[in-house]
């Protein structure tokens, strides 16, 4: 059922980076049924249990997978929200299928074949993020290593390439590219101004320029967007810089809808 939803286009991932804290899940959780509830879109509750890929090792990663799967069953239960999280190594998918609706695969780790068939084989839905060091045609070959479990509920999810140092560069021909395979498209509207390594040990971002890049998306034909929200984003665990305020959340998508 969610799968054919994702399939109709319009929907929005979005939650905090990382889990902080179960009262940050449950504002953002409220904020979002709200939205879900006054402009009638589909929305998927995102947020990482471990930030395993941290620019310093000192970076907050999370509580870690078992208080993190709680969190997230409780707020699946509480607010009827489908729920994501991503997950960075194989035996992890085993751990969190009873709970997510969608697995996430990091885009650094999108040409792990044990990790991406770990994730198919549980039948869930198997969201690959698209690396920074591979084109939009290159995400067949990730795409098929899942779709070879027989498992077809499959989207793949654009986030921009890396050029030079401390940035990022998002070619949307990417999106259609990856749409010529048969499968939903997301574009990841937040990661895709991070500027990587450039803050004294954390990654930084643009979050000014997280609005038009959503509008592109829509303009290449994106089915989804993926954005990270957060209360008090400047004092976030993890990609603040990046992450819009949450009071911004509605008005950005009820354009992306319109």
């Amino acid at each position: 059922m969610l799968y054919k939803k994702i399939q109709e286009g319009n929907f929005i991932i979005a939650g905090p980076c990382v889990i902080e804290s179960r009262d940050l899940l449950e504002e953002v959780a409220e904020e979002l049924v709200r939205v879900r509830e006054d402009l009638g879109v589909e929305i998927i509750f995102k947020s990482s249990f471990d930030k395993a890929n941290r620019t310093s090792v000192s970076g907050f990663r999370g509580d870690g997978i078992k208080e993190g799967i709680e969190h997230l069953s409780y707020i699946k239960e509480k607010y009827k929200l489908p729920v994501t999280t991503d997950i960075h190594e194989s035996y992890q998918a085993e751990l969190v299928k009873d709970v997510v609706d969608i697995i996430q695969i990091p885009a650094f780790l999108c040409r792990q074949t044990d990790l991406l068939l770990a994730a198919a084989n549980t039948g869930c839905i198997v969201n690959i993020k698209k690396a920074q060091f591979l084109s939009g045609v290159d995400m067949k070959y990730p795409l098929e290593k899942v779709l070879s479990t027989g498992n077809k509920n499959v989207m793949l999810t654009e986030r921009g390439n890396m050029y030079g140092y401390n940035n990022l560069v998002v070619d949307f021909r990417n999106i259609p590219d990856m749409k010529s395979f048969g499968v939903p498209v997301v574009m990841d509207c937040t990661h895709a101004v991070q500027r990587p390594g450039s803050g004294d040990g954390k990654t930084g971002g643009n979050r000014e320029f997280v609005p038009p890049m959503a509008l592109a998306a829509k303009a290449f034909g994106a089915d989804g967007y993926f954005m990270e929200v957060h209360p008090d984003p400047n004092n976030g665990m993890s990609d603040g810089p990046n992450m819009i305020y949450l009071k911004d959340f509605k008005s950005l998508v009820k354009e992306l809808i319109s």
